[in-house]
């Protein structure tokens, strides 16, 4: 299933550390011949500070010692670490003591004279210590970046630099698998995207673009993480950059909406979006909900569900939603087909599912015992007979209010973030 591979798309949006994980996954997945994937693993690694495992690669790869100037830049690299570690020794020192660090004040302005006239540590340290948490963080010691780039935001009042240190400390966070204070970082960082309307609106979207991808790490790791990412990328900027530039998020949007048995009212949304991008998007999990909930063809969908059996189990961030992906699907197109018909026989239903009669039937009784489904099983028949219900003119209203007060709600945050003239 390499040809549903989307790591070569999602890797021009992502920092180069944030590929390894994808290449380590596609690796043990064997979707690629393993010399492309060491290939491509060096190809990155020649544009970091990580020297010695890309001349590790290199040996392997080439089965001959590595050549003389990745040896020479490794001594370069690590004269420049000592260099920049003299530099930033000063503020280095400093951050180590607690005691000190808690006389700090929330207010940056504050805190430069006090340092520079207490501690001798003046811009051109503060400087040092971004440049050398930003050459820690290229050589692969992302404990010590992340630690450094936290500091270097309090501390500094450039806010083009506090940005990158963000995305920085971000992207620290995702590699240490830190995914509370990643998410934390991520919130953060929307809000600095969002606010800043001066920005190009090339800029913009391309920030959102890069926000929405590296979010993948975050929000299919964090426990609110599905939630949170049909909160973001419904929401208009996010939504308009994913139609713009990214149209392969539309696979994680529609899984996330698909395993959330919470956000079954964003569906609606979700299918407009995807016949939108129906003439960009080829993919076994959209194939899957237009089969079925705009051709109402069962057949297609039950034979696109077995397609996305195998896209999620080899996707690095679906993997683990592919039992619960399969579980709700089902009940989608078991809702579906009852919706049409009245008595159904349990032979053609576990064709439709994709399922034996014997285990069609337990999954049947399962739901009816969990208080999932109105009907009964006619076992000398073969059928299930559904118990009709529809929803009083009362619930129908509260719907429609919900449905109404998230759109009021997402309007009004569109018209307080929006630029003022």
């Amino acid at each position: 299933m390499a040809e549903h591979d989307l790591t070569a798309k999602l890797a021009k949006s992502m920092d180069r550390h944030l590929v390894f994980p994808l290449l380590e996954w596609l690796s043990a997945k064997e979707l690629y011949p393993e010399d492309q994937i060491q290939q491509g693993k060096l190809d990155l690694l020649n544009k970091t500070n990580m020297l010695d495992y890309a001349m590790e690669i290199y040996t392997q790869l080439n089965n001959r010692d590595p050549p003389q100037e990745l040896k020479e830049r490794r001594t370069e690299v690590v004269q420049n670490l000592r260099k920049l570690q003299a530099q930033a020794d000063s503020i280095v020192q400093f951050l180590s003591d607690e005691s000190l660090v808690k006389q700090l004040k929330q207010e940056k302005a504050q805190n430069l004279p006090w340092l520079q006239r207490e501690h001798n540590i003046g811009s051109e340290q503060i400087d040092a210590l971004y440049q050398y948490a930003k050459f820690q963080f290229d050589c692969g010691n992302y404990s010590e970046a992340a630690e450094f780039l936290y500091h270097y935001r309090t501390l500094s009042t450039n806010s083009e630099r506090n940005l990158s240190a963000l995305w920085g400390k971000l992207a620290a966070e995702i590699l240490l698998q830190d995914w509370e204070t990643a998410m934390d970082s991520l919130t953060k960082l929307k809000s600095v995207i969002d606010d800043n309307n001066f920005a190009p609106l090339l800029v913009q979207l391309q920030q959102r673009t890069w926000l929405m991808h590296w979010s993948l790490f975050v929000f299919f790791n964090h426990e609110n993480g599905r939630n949170a990412i049909i909160d973001l990328f419904f929401q208009e900027r996010f939504l308009n950059a994913i139609q713009t530039n990214a149209q392969h998020l539309v696979r994680y949007l529609a899984v996330a909406a698909v395993v959330n048995k919470r956000r079954r009212n964003v569906m609606k949304d979700l299918m407009r979006l995807i016949e939108q991008e129906s003439y960009q998007v080829s993919d076994p999990v959209t194939d899957f909900l237009q089969c079925l909930f705009t051709n109402y063809d069962f057949d297609g969908a039950q034979q696109k569900l077995q397609e996305c059996e195998q896209v999620i189990d080899n996707d690095y961030f679906l993997t683990s939603c592919k039992e619960e992906f399969v579980e709700n699907a089902r009940m989608f197109i078991f809702e579906t087909y009852c919706r049409i018909h009245n008595c159904i026989e349990l032979k053609m239903l576990a064709a439709k599912l994709g399922m034996d009669e014997q285990s069609a039937e337990k999954w049947i009784v399962n739901l009816i015992r969990n208080a999932r489904l109105n009907a009964k099983i006619d076992s000398q028949a073969g059928t299930v007979v559904m118990n009709m219900s529809f929803p009083t003119p009362t619930e129908q209203i509260t719907e429609k209010a919900k449905d109404l007060s998230m759109r009021t709600f997402m309007l009004a945050n569109a018209v307080v973030g929006a630029p003022r003239a």
